[in-house]
């Protein structure tokens, strides 16, 4: 059960993001993967090529999660891993959006997904029917894992949204390196039946400036956060 936290307000928006997978499926960090998509940096997915996370030359970010039961591929079905893909063909989110709720729901298994830019973000759900359904994300934080945005029955969100939004940006990724409690609320999810926390990130998409992107390339509280090149989306 990925997570990600979205802040937005009146100086940008700022991501964070923890990865949960199965521990032995091989990625990549962040980089300029994909010679046909030129000014996409994004984590790509070895086993089926896609990516969970990544930012286009234009600063728009997209990010796709499993909604809950969904875990992995399923026979007949497209991979999640091209939709943050299609996204950041776009030049803003608001038409990234429109171009994931254009598609068909069903040629995938459900998933969330969180497109974003320095102006705002969206939530979309895909339920494999219909059209993707999308929601825009108003001023405040967000935190969206397999279900709803800000859903206070889950565990993970009613323990540690408080904490995020008490918080500077600038210490979220310490919030994100927690692996305390009980296995089901952990931010940072410890290895359980080779499942847990493979990389984690934090992305700033400031009104005046630059995006910036802090990857970790392992479980947040042992591998160090360092700063991705952005510079092949220049």
């Amino acid at each position: 059960m990925c997570t990600v936290v979205l802040r937005s307000g009146a100086d940008g928006v700022f991501i964070g993001a923890n990865r949960d997978e199965m521990i032995g499926r091989p990625w990549t960090p962040p980089a300029a993967h994909w010679p046909e998509l030129p000014g996409v940096i994004a984590g790509r997915d070895t086993l089926a090529g896609g990516t969970w996370l990544g930012i286009n030359a234009h600063g728009v970010v997209a990010a796709v999660l499993n909604r809950r039961g969904s875990l992995g591929p399923a026979p007949g079905k497209r991979s999640r891993g091209e939709l943050p893909l299609r996204a950041l063909a776009e030049a803003d989110a608001g038409a990234a959006a429109a171009a994931i709720a254009a598609l068909e729901a069903g040629l995938y298994r459900s998933f969330n997904m969180v497109i974003a830019d320095r102006d705002g973000g969206f939530f979309l759900r895909g339920l494999e029917h219909g059209t993707p359904e999308p929601q825009a994300l108003g001023p405040g934080d967000w935190m969206i894992t397999a279900g709803e945005p800000n859903e206070a029955a889950n565990p993970r969100i009613a323990r540690h949204l408080p904490r995020f939004e008490a918080a500077e940006f600038s210490k979220w990724p310490d919030l994100l390196a927690d692996d305390t409690g009980p296995w089901n609320t952990a931010l940072n999810v410890p290895p359980r039946d080779g499942f847990g926390t493979v990389c984690s990130s934090v992305i700033a998409l400031p009104r005046d400036g630059s995006p910036r992107w802090r990857f970790a390339p392992g479980p947040p509280d042992r591998a160090a956060f360092a700063t991705v090149d952005l510079a092949a989306s220049a």
